[in-house]
């Protein structure tokens, strides 16, 4: 049961989340300032005679999805600032102008949110809120249509310039988490790298090459992912020998990466010392290939396949630190 109601979780794609509850709390309230910003700034240049309120539209229900990726994913390459603008303004550019030439129909409707995502593709902005700014243009009625393309000054263009402005100021506040994402980048410490020790060193023309074979959007900077994937060569290196002992209850890795990837639990092992054709160990797939499988070998077949013991620890597997291990 356990197998199958993990094959579910990863067809619906639930995956563990490891971020912190300060994280979780710093995006919630990113996104709960950022809406009040918009409607206040908005409010304030009614107030102030700048903008005519007769429109009636002062925020677009899209930044709401804006909101959830300048302050949940600020590093990632969907929330970057050309992302944000680009994404909002062209698609509202396209959803405009297929209702002048073509109404309001379901299939205009399906052409807009199709032509912003082939024109954000092809223009480097891809930013998800866009295609719903692009729908609702065409099916938000008269109160949105009537306003033609002045739309994307009021309030588009407003409210993608407050949201942007106030996702630089909050994000500053935690070193970690400078938006945009090249400021994060710039303002890290350069890591400490043992170059001579290595046997390969990947670069970012590996990184595009790998990419444009997989051949789909992946969400992070290409400064991310060489950030991302240093750390854990640096990772690696902490550890790149076997477990000097078998034991029952502890929890191993066999290190491998993508679909070879396996976690097992040893559940129960003979006495220490037995002879080498009785030196067995019962285990049980907790995560990866062969999941929830329980099976027999060995304990020199479990050791030559385990590379690392590991916890668990934030809904994440991590090694087991200062493990006194002999090299195979």
């Amino acid at each position: 049961m356990k197998y199958y109601l993990n094959e579910l979780r990863l067809l619906i794609g639930y995956t563990s989340n490891s971020t912190s509850h300060l994280e979780k709390v710093i995006s919630a309230i990113g996104g709960l300032f950022s809406i009040s910003a918009i409607l206040w700034s908005t409010h304030v240049l009614i107030e102030l005679g700048l903008l005519d309120p007769t429109g009636g539209v002062l925020v677009i229900a899209s930044m709401g999805a804006s909101a959830v990726l300048l302050f949940a994913v600020p590093h990632g390459a969907l929330s970057q600032p050309w992302a944000v603008v680009g994404g909002h303004i062209i698609s509202g550019l396209i959803g405009i102008s297929c209702f002048k030439l073509f109404g309001n129909t379901f299939i205009v409707a399906g052409l807009a949110v199709g032509l912003a995502i082939g024109a954000m593709y092809y223009l480097h902005c891809i930013h998800p809120p866009g295609g719903a700014t692009a729908l609702t243009v065409v099916m938000g009625g008269s109160s949105i249509t009537d306003m033609g393309y002045q739309y994307l000054l009021v309030p588009v263009a407003i409210n993608v310039v407050v949201i942007l402005l106030f996702a630089i100021a909050y994000n500053s506040l935690f070193n970690w988490r400078r938006y945009p994402a090249h400021l994060a980048h710039r303002l890290k410490k350069t890591l400490v790298t043992k170059p001579k020790d290595r046997q390969f060193e990947l670069t970012h023309e590996d990184f595009a090459a790998a990419m444009q074979e997989l051949d789909s959007y992946v969400d992070i900077t290409p400064e991310g992912l060489a950030d991302l994937l240093e750390l854990a060569k640096q990772h690696a290196e902490k550890n790149i020998t076997h477990p000097t002992e078998i034991l029952a209850g502890h929890i191993y890795s066999n290190g491998k990466i993508g679909s070879l990837w396996s976690i097992r639990q040893i559940v129960d092992a003979a006495p220490v010392g037995s002879k080498p054709h009785r030196d067995k160990v019962i285990y049980k797939v907790l995560a990866g290939d062969g999941g929830y499988e329980t099976n027999i070998c060995l304990r020199s077949e479990f050791h030559l396949w385990a590379r690392f013991e590991v916890i668990k620890r934030n809904q994440q597997w991590i090694k087991v630190e200062n493990e006194e291990s002999d090299v195979h």
